[in-house]
């Protein structure tokens, strides 16, 4: 997911990046990659695929509630479901798609990025994995690559979701009144509340980017009355932190699942406010990030949280430098750049930040965020 400022970002930190694009289907008739809600599909642990059609129903639900939930046991319910099929070159292409999604999810992109490329290069028409590609382009900083998978979206028949990922695209590169003309063009043409939520989230982003802070929450608010989702409440509180309104960000995230993305931003706005339960949840980071050391996980798979967590919570900038530039080498979303730039200025490290500013200009990134030197 995507998004910054001084005391708060905008992208989740719930494996993903950007979530996958959900395509909607256009008539009764068609069949497309469509996500079940948790309140619906809670698949049971050990839940074991006997064909495609179950092991695709099974993953679907496990990855619907690890988007959801933040838990992230349930990416491996979904691997588990699609076992008999995993990394095998004949798999269904519908299953292949599935797998790099759980690997998407997982922070394993080029894992992601290889399984999709095989899929894609003996089915062309699979317009979910071309959009699922152009995600992974962009979290990398490819735009031309992205632009490239859009195309494909559009040639695979899903011309309507071709614009919009072409239009996000667009916004990262500095086309700020042009994507947004044309996501609220797609946006009054939706019906269905899923499909208006995913779109109004886009434009939220546009905003951001573009400065636009009062057109940014509002375009928030619209996707979390269409159709609430975690990713869009994380994506809100950060522009809500990053204005300084941390009463409405405890209010935005209350009952929500205690993910790292979640608890990282509760921390923070408490800290704004002076109030001293913060520490208890930054205690709780801590000794979370214990045990992903004790367990053997990679830690760059996880440096974007625990840089996060060392520049608001520790107060330890080059630490946090260390751990964004560690992230940086893994993904270049919005939120990776401004994390690496800021610890840099905190830090203190002038040639860091020279440095940073250089390789950012080059990527092609054109965000306003970005471009002010935050105090």
């Amino acid at each position: 997911m995507l998004r910054m400022p001084v005391v708060a970002l905008a992208a989740s930190l719930l494996g993903l990046a950007h979530a996958a694009t959900p395509l909607q289907p256009s008539s009764d008739q068609e069949v497309v990659e469509r996500l079940p809600a948790v309140t619906r599909v809670r698949p049971a642990q050990g839940s074991t695929a006997t064909d495609p059609v179950q092991a695709e129903r099974l993953a679907r639900a496990a990855i619907a509630t690890a988007r959801e939930t933040g838990d992230a046991r349930y990416w491996g319910r979904a691997q588990a479901a699609l076992a008999p099929w995993w990394n095998r070159p004949d798999a269904p292409a519908a299953l292949a798609v599935l797998q790099a999604t759980v690997q998407q999810g997982r922070h394993v992109f080029a894992d992601a990025r290889e399984v999709l490329q095989a899929v894609l290069a003996r089915d062309p028409g699979q317009a979910q994995g071309w959009l699922d590609l152009a995600s992974l382009e962009r979290l990398e900083g490819r735009y031309p690559q992205a632009l490239h998978a859009c195309e494909a979206v559009a040639r695979a028949g899903a011309a309507f979701y071709a614009q919009a990922c072409q239009l996000e695209t667009l916004s990262l590169q500095g086309r700020h009144d042009d994507a947004r003309t044309g996501l609220q063009r797609l946006l009054n043409q939706a019906t269905e509340p899923a499909q208006r939520s995913w779109l109004a989230s886009l434009l939220a982003e546009q905003e951001e980017r573009a400065g636009r802070d009062t057109a940014a929450l509002a375009a928030y608010r619209l996707s979390l009355q269409s159709s609430p989702d975690l990713y869009t409440r994380i994506a809100l509180a950060d522009l809500l932190l990053r204005t300084g309104q941390p009463a409405e960000v405890l209010d935005v995230l209350r009952a929500q699942p205690d993910t790292d993305a979640v608890l990282l931003r509760q921390a923070l706005a408490l800290r704004q406010r002076g109030d001293p339960a913060w520490m208890a949840l930054r205690d709780s980071l801590r000794t979370r990030a214990d045990e992903l050391a004790r367990r053997g996980d990679a830690a760059d798979l996880h440096a974007r949280e625990l840089a996060l967590a060392a520049l608001w919570l520790h107060d330890e900038p080059a630490a946090a430098l260390a751990l964004a530039r560690r992230n940086l080498a893994l993904q270049r979303e919005p939120i990776d750049w401004w994390l690496a730039l800021q610890s840099a200025q905190r830090a203190g490290d002038d040639a860091a930040l020279r440095g940073l500013r250089q390789e950012l200009q080059a990527s092609g990134l054109v965000d306003r965020r970005l471009a002010e030197r935050t105090p």
